[in-house]
């Protein structure tokens, strides 16, 4: 008996392609080719860069509606000679460190609350986050009112135990701070909940080989949540801080920047210019805020990210 062996058949389908070999249009290690890219490119030219050429040039401008005129940085030599403007200035720096630092703090403790067992612990959770769903001018009018000197809720009840009320938005120096209490109290849910997210994502392995070494409450604290919370806490000290710099509508429904310049913010300011008709100048203020933005947030930034890698 003979046997015969046939050749083998290759099954393998076509060779791999060599690992230096990339489809025309696809970059080095993207999934996808470069054309996909295009609409976010396009959106980001039109609605950013192109608005913030026009308003570096037009700062450096004397223009209207219809016309301008070319006077290189007089704009922003006026803007620092002007005291409202160099005290607006001064305001957003001590509202935006103030109230971006109140919400890290009662962000995390608020969320260390609500991450524990508590009765209510959603309903709570809820409440905290209710305030960031309300329309800031509906915020800002309804806290005016509460703060009236002259028959509002607050100063009325401080009178009820025998406390006077103070001007809440009508004392120079109480205005700023009023205004901040404010935007603290609605701006703290969304902090709270972005500390929610990183404390629940934190592998609960740690904690139960902490509550194994006797570890107490404030040992969870300080070498768990804190530590491994870092990134929570670095997006919520950018998004509060750029926030407060560039805060606007609740100071100016509930003060007007008032009374007189003390309340101003370097965004009232500038509306203010604008109303005025000074274009050139409210320009120029606008490119001042945003360098001063850019010059805190963008080094802060690479800071807290380099201190976060280095754990």
């Amino acid at each position: 008996m003979t046997t015969t062996f046939e050749p083998a058949t290759s099954r393998e389908g076509p060779a791999p392609r060599p690992p230096g070999r990339i489809r025309s249009g696809v970059r080095a290690g993207a999934r996808y080719p470069y054309w996909f890219y295009l609409p976010a490119a396009v959106v980001y030219l039109v609605l950013f860069i192109v608005p913030t050429v026009v308003s570096f040039f037009f700062s450096l401008t004397r223009w209207r509606l219809i016309d301008w005129e070319f006077i290189g940085f007089e704009n922003f030599v006026m803007f620092f000679r002007e005291a409202a403007l160099v005290t607006g200035l001064v305001n957003t720096l001590i509202y935006g460190v103030l109230t971006s630092a109140a919400k890290v703090v009662l962000g995390l403790l608020l969320a260390v609350l609500l991450t524990s067992n508590i009765v209510g612990r959603d309903f709570l959770r809820s409440m905290v986050f209710f305030p960031v769903l309300v329309s800031t001018v509906g915020v800002g009018l309804t806290f005016e009112a509460l703060m009236d000197p002259f028959g509002g809720v607050i100063n009325n009840a401080l009178e009820a135990v025998g406390l006077p009320g103070p001007g809440w938005l009508t004392n120079p120096s109480y205005a700023l701070l009023s205004v901040a209490l404010v935007d603290i109290w609605k701006g703290v849910g969304l902090a709270t909940v972005i500390y929610i997210a990183g404390i629940v994502s934190i592998p609960r392995e740690y904690f139960e080989a902490a509550r194994v070494d006797g570890a107490s409450a404030w040992d969870n604290f300080r070498y768990i949540i804190l530590p491994l919370a870092r990134p929570a806490t670095t997006t919520v000290i950018i998004l509060s801080l750029i926030g407060g710099l560039r805060s606007f509508d609740l100071i100016w429904t509930m003060t007007g920047g008032g009374p007189g310049f003390t309340s101003d913010v370097i965004a009232s300011v500038i509306y203010k210019q604008y109303q005025a008709g000074f274009y050139g100048l409210s320009t120029a203020g606008n490119v001042v805020l945003f360098v001063v933005v850019t010059a805190i947030v963008v080094p802060l930034f690479w800071w807290l990210n380099r201190k976060e890698a280095e754990l």
